[in-house]
């Protein structure tokens, strides 16, 4: 179930990563509560992770997942360009994810 959690708890890390891009420093009150909300359930959800999955692992899972959704909503929307070598960086960035959890000992 910790692992369940996690990878909900990094979706949501790139939801509030979204969001605060979005909220324009603050400015926007959709995107700014967007961002608190999910903030908090992020971060509740790896620290609930994080009883049963050891920190170092935890957190790279947690921010590779944020971070690699965050990138590709980016490049889906167009705020960010799309290239072949950063699709390629992200799958990369996703293999390891998957592999801290296929050599994890919890």
């Amino acid at each position: 179930m910790s692992w369940v959690i996690l990878i909900v708890s990094g979706v949501l890390e790139a939801v509030w990563a979204t969001a605060l891009g979005k909220s324009e420093g603050f400015t926007k009150l959709w995107p700014t509560v967007i961002f608190g909300v999910t903030l908090v359930a992020s971060m509740g959800g790896l620290a609930w992770a994080m009883r049963d999955i050891s920190t170092g692992t935890a957190y790279a899972v947690w921010v590779g997942i944020g971070a690699s959704l965050t990138v590709a909503y980016a490049m889906i929307t167009g705020d960010e360009a799309f290239s072949l070598v950063k699709m390629l960086l992200i799958l990369g960035l996703v293999g390891c994810v998957v592999g801290l959890k296929l050599v994890g000992h919890e």
